[in-house]
């Protein structure tokens, strides 16, 4: 296992992390508790410390399981990062709300859950419009003071938003979409990024599992399902995305590992990048990401994956389609 330091963090941080939307089940079909706690356990056995997760996966679910995990495996073994700034009705209609008031009763409630005393990593989930990001910034920087946070972090945010949150307190992390297929950040907030020493830690590097070469055309998914929404999983647009998927399996298993570990290795040789998220629900899946090879790609096979794409995807769709509501 490969670590690293991230900004704010008094200790190594596996450069794979664990990502833990699957595991609350919402949007991805549900997920088994037992299975969940395993994969869990795997993980950590197996090098990998950072557990990446938040309230709004399955409704305070996932928060839930990740605290049992921790509860078996030992607080002193991994890096806890959990988020704040979404709300939800029983309806789980869901709206952004980063407001002082909010984040005070969701970093309670995600101790609560979590089990533990405080959170290593504590990011606000999407930018919210109505609520100056300095206020977002100062609530998360009392949260330090009183001991319950130790870094502070952002997710889905844009430079000027960083930065603006930067003269009020210190900005340690942000967290982008980022793989293969979506690769917008690398115009500006990657660049921001590198020049203000802020950590990235990219989510969903395996593109909501199209990476993983595992589906067909005429796979269906399930109702609620979050890829029935990305329009990169319909139609034409679906086959164009799966005929780069079919170009690019040689090129992983010319170096002996499989589609998902060489788009792992791809993002983590990105400059800037920290940390990848890798999603699992069950053990075999994170063990997959854990026993990734250590080989790295070279510049031909980098261009190679290039042109790849610029053949088959001349427009590429970016993850917009997953903003909450503002």
């Amino acid at each position: 296992m490969e670590y690293t330091s991230l900004p704010g963090l008094d200790r190594p941080v596996s450069r794979i992390g664990l990502g833990t939307w699957v595991v609350g089940g919402w949007m991805w079909g549900g997920a088994e508790e037992k299975e969940a706690i395993e994969a869990i356990e795997a993980a950590v056995d197996a090098g990998i410390c950072f557990l990446d997760t938040a309230p709004v996966y399955g409704f305070g679910r996932a928060e839930e399981i990740v605290g049992k995990a921790i509860g078996r495996i030992g607080r002193d073994r991994v890096v806890v990062a959990t988020k704040a700034g979404l709300e939800w009705n029983d309806r789980e209609e869901i709206r952004r709300n980063s407001s002082p008031e909010r984040l005070r009763k969701e970093i309670d409630e995600s101790l609560r859950r979590l089990g533990v005393d405080s959170i290593d990593l504590y990011q606000v989930h999407w930018p919210d419009a109505r609520v100056p990001v300095e206020a977002t910034a100062q609530a998360l920087l009392s949260f330090q003071a009183e001991g319950k946070i130790r870094a502070l972090g952002v997710s889905n945010y844009s430079p000027s938003q960083m930065e603006a949150w930067r003269k009020v307190a210190p900005l340690h992390t942000d967290q982008p979409p980022y793989n293969l297929f979506e690769r917008g950040i690398e115009r500006d907030v990657l660049p921001y990024c590198q020049e203000n020493r802020i950590g990235v830690v990219a989510y969903g590097v395996l593109c909501r599992g199209l990476l993983t070469g595992k589906f067909a055309a005429h796979h269906s998914f399930a109702a609620g399902d979050i890829r029935r929404f990305d329009p990169k999983f319909q139609g034409d647009t679906f086959r164009r995305y799966l005929a780069a998927v079919d170009d690019l399996r040689p090129l992983a298993q010319g170096h002996g590992c499989t589609l998902a570990q060489m788009a792992a290795r791809w993002a983590l040789q990105q400059p800037g990048i920290s940390v990848v998220l890798w999603g699992a629900r069950r053990p075999t899946q994170i063990l997959e990401a854990a026993q990734m090879p250590p080989t790295l790609l070279s510049d031909h096979d980098l261009g190679k994956i290039d042109r790849i794409l610029e053949r088959r995807i001349p427009e590429p769709i970016g993850p917009e389609f997953m903003a909450p509501p503002l």
